[in-house]
């Protein structure tokens, strides 16, 4: 039994959580709806204000689990927890990332649903904002802000802008995470 996997997930006043076929979940609250299906062989119910989630331990037939299904289930069983525990959170709190741009004339413009990052480059990077995210900027274009109700998706749009000019190691210009300390390297030395 996974140790993460067992544990109920509370379910906060104002969140509603709906389990179709056993395996589809969709999380409802202020800040919107999020819907997901899992592995088959995963269940998650529904109980007393609280959201458990339990693995099969037989086929549909009866008969023991393969020893390759046994091993999945037992991979996605504290996994599957915390997807719908992330669910519950980001559409109740929501989730936020936070970026800095550092570089002489390194900045970033918001054009309607598009980010137009100045790094250095040519032409400028444009990063198309997706659907349920929320880009803002401060500090003139130095200082991105992303928000969402999605974990996933939150995360991926602040790796996918910070790749575009990672922060380097030896004078500190790039992008990076708030927060984030960048190793930094000594230059060449001249005789």
């Amino acid at each position: 039994m996974s140790r993460i996997g067992k544990q109920p997930i509370d379910i906060p006043a104002g969140v509603t959580v709906d389990v179709a076929g056993g395996n589809t979940v969709t999380v409802k609250g202020k800040l919107g709806e999020l819907s997901r299906t899992f592995v088959k062989g995963i269940t998650v119910t529904v109980e007393g204000g609280k959201a458990v989630v339990t693995r099969a331990e037989k086929r549909p037939d009866g008969a023991p689990l393969l020893k390759k299904d046994e091993r999945l289930l037992k991979g996605c069983h504290g996994l599957t927890r915390t997807l719908v525990n992330n669910m519950i959170v980001g559409v109740t709190a929501g989730y936020k990332k936070q970026l800095n741009i550092e570089g002489t004339g390194f900045k970033a413009v918001l054009q309607g649903q598009v980010l137009s990052l100045s790094l250095g480059f040519a032409g400028p990077k444009l990063y198309p904002i997706p659907d349920g995210l929320k880009v803002t900027l401060d500090n003139p274009g130095v200082n991105i802000t992303v928000e969402g109700i999605s974990k996933e998706l939150v995360g991926q749009a602040a790796a996918r802008i910070r790749s575009y000019y990672p922060a380097e190691p030896y004078k500190g210009k790039g992008i990076k995470y708030v927060g984030e300390q960048i190793r930094r390297k000594q230059g060449k030395t001249v005789a």
